[in-house]
């Protein structure tokens, strides 16, 4: 892997994490108040795969649209 792509690759999983703590912060949040403040800095298919990626892991719970901190 060059540096080009590890810088990414770290760049995308501070991202992640950021995300989960927030989550974590809040306890649970609205998906969609989530991506509201998120929305000028990513898409929203970005968002989602952050989101799968959350709750693949088992750290948050997705039930309807609110997202609930579980741990990990």
């Amino acid at each position: 892997m060059n540096q080009e792509t590890s810088a990414q690759v770290k760049a995308a999983v501070q991202v992640v994490v950021a995300i989960g703590e927030t989550i974590k912060e809040l306890g649970s949040i609205p998906s969609g108040h989530l991506y509201a403040q998120l929305m000028g800095r990513m898409s929203l298919d970005t968002y989602n795969k952050i989101i799968g990626v959350l709750v693949k892991t088992g750290a948050v719970k997705e039930e309807g649209y609110l997202l609930t901190w579980v741990g990990k």
